[in-house]
């Protein structure tokens, strides 16, 4: 087994069994965002994980295909006519079609290269094609304020939660667009998903459905400080 297999199969049993209802919450938050941009047609989806996500795009496409490395995740999503999985490192897939849309939510800070990543993606895409893409903010709000209360040396340190999950980096909205920009990628929407001035777990215990609608849509308006970032991309070649 590859290095990068048994590092993956390692990180899958946190979202089987770890998660926590706030973490699905970002999740149902993340489709928010992306639906006023999502067109249908021929669809992508790396990293489903358990399939959250990809319960929410399917309705939208003609054809969904849904690509990750861990054989146990991909069982989890319930099989239909109009999806396709495969397992496999996103370094080794080859796909057979071309897409119109492409989902890449919280895989750049997994892989070893995201910028070899977003090239070859941005070769999938049909003429016209979009590329979404979300990655966790380093300037979060509750990243900074960890870093005044000693709990972080600065912004974009790896916490606990990011060893756990396999995080090999944490981006800042800057660094973010030059990883974009420098894979042949024109941002056409830039925003940010949810601000969140605590951890997941005191926001899980502490807050109740007004609160979290509040702050959800405080990050579509504060996306440099939102928990998390995304980009609707197309290529610019």
């Amino acid at each position: 087994m590859q290095p990068e297999q048994q590092r993956l199969d390692a990180c899958a049993d946190w979202y089987l069994n770890r998660q926590l209802d706030f973490d699905h919450r970002l999740i149902e938050y993340r489709f928010r965002v992306l639906r006023p941009w999502l067109r249908g047609g021929e669809g992508l989806e790396l990293g489903p994980a358990e399939g959250q996500m990809t319960q929410r795009l399917l309705p939208l496409f003609s054809h969904l295909t849904v690509v990750d490395a861990a054989a146990g995740l991909l069982a989890r999503i319930p099989d239909d006519p109009r999806l396709t999985k495969v397992c496999a490192l996103f370094e080794d897939y080859q796909p057979e079609r071309r897409f119109d849309a492409i989902v890449m939510e919280h895989i750049l800070e997994h892989v070893e290269s995201p910028a070899r990543l977003l090239r070859r993606a941005r070769g999938w895409l049909r003429r016209g094609g979009r590329l979404f893409v979300g990655v966790p903010n380093g300037h979060s709000l509750h990243r900074l304020v960890a870093v005044k209360m000693g709990l972080l040396n600065h912004p974009c340190e790896r916490n606990e939660r990011d060893h756990r999950l396999g995080h090999r980096r944490v981006y800042t909205p800057a660094g973010f667009r030059r990883e974009l920009e420098a894979a042949g990628l024109r941002i056409v929407h830039f925003g940010g998903v949810f601000l969140k001035p605590l951890s997941n777990a005191q926001i899980e215990t502490q807050w109740d459905e007004a609160m979290l609608e509040g702050f959800y849509q405080l990050g579509k308006e504060m996306p440099e400080y939102a928990a998390e970032l995304h980009a609707v991309c197309e290529s610019r070649r």
